[in-house]
């Protein structure tokens, strides 16, 4: 509006070299504006050369930059303001409503009075007027012997929609991606401060959009985070301040979870896995199965993940693996049907996928029957299949143990009349059970009607259909054969008793006219005995023995004696061969004796002496006396 002017560093001042002072409302028509009912609030600002005011009582109006120094007892700040209503007029240091008290005064032309300045009143005071149809705010920088001086902010501003977004320095901002950005850093200094811009310590080249500390980031992404700080420096000093920038982007959905895959290696076989999706996804599993649930999203900062069943939080039994990306449900049974939903939240927005559990149920199903016991007359019967049924698979039927079987009824087919055919009794006995017989049946041509009556029909009929059956056939032709034993053999075996042994035959399979055949031809025929036990002289035998001889040693461990056994024939008395008399054990026929500890100086007896010597000296002894002690 008013081209004789510019802002400079946040502040009013006349490019005029004239310290001629006017007074100029902003937003207020020149000729008519103080008159005009109903006008929004207009700060006067007093337009003149940037100068240093710092005498011991300084009055002065907004639009100036005050110097405190050491003998400046008193600060009075104006501050008029046109509109109607009348404004009301309040005032804020740095951004907060100054409280008033015994040094800060508010005037009754709502000027305010700083007594006794100390540097802890350095800063910006803004006066602010207000009225209900708006407000409007202007500021003045009091500064210490002229040194720079920087208005920041200490808020944080979060930006999730706007495509521009302007922050005081100091302040912290999030914002969202592509968005333009503004960092004003308003500053103050006698003389005029100079603004430099730096990002993470390193100053900003001029091919950055900067403009009367005015910091513009067009269409920010992830590389543009940063601290963004604004230095104010003149002859008598510097200082800083600095703003975050944080890029933010809402959860979006991914369409792979690497976790996922890497939890459902090491899972059992009866784990069943799944994304959830904004448009949402549906796992159909079996009772008693497990399941993964994947929260598949990308955002930054890093979502958070909140799980939701049916709309509401989750309380049965589940378990949160990939720092809360997957949901493992330990068994779908706890749960009904319904839709899990994981929502994902950070500072730029949030998203929600979704997913549909059904649980399929074990059934019994009778959709399939067997095929038809008959193809025609009055007995055809089809019986239902009953079948264990999982999502229209079949398995095992123990799963639907628990479930009641439903009745299963005989289901009639085919009832209709048969055609002719060819009905057979069955064969006669055979004439013969040898040697080539024959036998015969009743051969007939019936129609079997729906009703199971039987009506008979012409040979002719059935001709047509099929080959008459034969009515005759021989049997049993197989040769008459018999078993023919030999006459026994002589009583002559081996002894099994006394006087009893063993005599043998042999057997024979042969045709009634005495030609001999395979003994496998008489199989079915009671075969005679080929052994039989008989009398025998030979075998009256026994074992005879004489009496012990002297036993070899009166004392010690080395006494013994012997006697004579032999097979001898009852009768006679004459030696027999002893395998005659194995059928009885054999008698011992020597035996130990007096074996008792011998006193000392006890003898062998003579004979046992002379024996024990000559074998010592090596001449030749009877070697049945081997077992004797020496």
């Amino acid at each position: 509006e008013y081209p004789f002017h510019r802002r400079v560093s946040g502040f009013t001042s006349s490019l005029r070299a004239s310290s001629a002072e006017t007074f100029i409302p902003t937003s207020v028509d020149l000729a008519n504006g103080l008159h005009r009912p109903h006008q929004k609030p207009a700060i006067l600002r007093k337009i003149s050369a940037a100068q240093q005011l710092s005498a011991s009582e300084v009055v002065t109006h907004l639009g100036q930059t005050v110097v405190l120094a050491s003998g400046t007892l008193s600060v009075l700040l104006h501050c008029e303001a046109v509109g109607n209503p009348k404004p009301t007029i309040s005032w804020a240091k740095n951004g907060e409503e100054v409280k008033y008290n015994d040094r800060l005064l508010l005037q009754p032309d709502d000027s305010l009075q700083i007594l006794a300045p100390v540097e802890a009143d350095v800063g910006f005071y803004a006066c602010n007027a207000s009225n209900a149809l708006g407000s409007d705010s202007v500021s003045i920088a009091v500064t210490l012997a002229g040194k720079p001086l920087i208005k920041a902010s200490r808020a944080t501003m979060i930006n999730t929609e706007s495509p521009a977004v302007t922050v005081d320095i100091g302040s912290m901002l999030k914002t969202i991606q592509k968005a333009n950005v503004s960092i004003n850093c308003q500053v103050a200094g006698v003389p005029e401060a100079k603004v430099t811009w730096f990002k993470n310590k390193v100053k900003l080249s001029s091919t950055h959009h900067l403009h009367d500390g005015l910091l513009l980031i067009a269409n920010v992404s992830l590389s543009d985070q940063g601290l963004y700080s604004c230095k104010a420096a003149n002859l008598h000093g510097e200082v800083t301040e600095s703003s975050q920038l944080l890029v933010l982007e809402p959860p979006r959905p991914l369409p792979h979870l690497d976790d996922l895959t890497a939890v459902l290696s090491s899972a059992g076989p009866r784990t069943h896995s799944v994304l959830t999706s904004p448009s949402g996804t549906k796992l159909s599993v079996s009772p008693g199965s497990s399941a993964l649930i994947g929260c598949a999203v990308d955002g930054h900062p890093t979502p958070n993940i909140t799980w939701l069943y049916s709309g509401k939080p989750l309380s049965l039994r589940h378990q949160l693996l990939a720092a809360g990306r997957i949901l493992q449900i330990l068994n779908v049974s706890d749960f009904t049907d319904g839709e899990f939903s994981c929502l994902a939240q950070n500072e730029a927005g949030s998203l929600t996928q979704v997913m549909t559990l059904a649980i399929q149920e074990y059934r019994w199903s009778v959709d399939k029957l067997t095929a038809c016991s008959a193809s025609c007359g009055h007995r055809g019967l089809q019986l239902p299949q009953l079948r264990c049924l999982l999502d229209g698979a079949e398995v095992n039927a123990s799963y639907c143990g628990e479930t009641p079987k439903p009745s299963l009824q005989p289901i009639a087919c085919n009832r209709r009349d048969c055609p002719s055919r060819w009905m057979v009794t069955s064969w006669s006995p055979c004439t013969r059970s040898c040697g080539g017989g024959t036998q015969t049946r009743r051969v007939t041509c019936q129609r079997l009607t729906a009703k199971g009556s039987s009506v008979p029909m012409s040979n002719e009929a059935c001709a047509q259909m099929s080959k008459r059956p034969v009515d005759t056939q021989n049997c049993n032709r197989q040769p008459c054969v018999e078993w023919v034993a030999s006459s026994w053999g002589q009583c002559n075996g081996p002894c099994i008793g006394p006087r009893l042994a063993v005599q043998h035959r042999q057997i024979f399979c042969q045709t009634k006219d005495g030609t001999s055949v395979s003994s496998d031809q008489c199989s079915s025929l009671p075969r005679p005995l080929s052994t039989q036990n008989c009398w025998t002289d030979v075998c009256g035998v026994h074992w005879r023995v004489s009496l012990w001889t002297v036993c070899t040693a009166t004392c010690g461990n080395y006494g013994f004696q012997s006697r004579r056994v032999d097979c001898v024939h009852i009768r006679t008395n004459k030696p027999m061969m002893e395998h005659h008399c194995s059928w009885r054990p054999r008698p011992a026929n020597w035996q130990r004796c007096n074996i008792t500890p011998c006193e000392n100086g006890t003898l062998l007896r003579g004979g046992e002496a002379e024996w024990c010597r000559s074998r010592k000296e090596g001449r030749a002894v009877s070697e049945k006396r081997s077992t004797a002690p020496c």
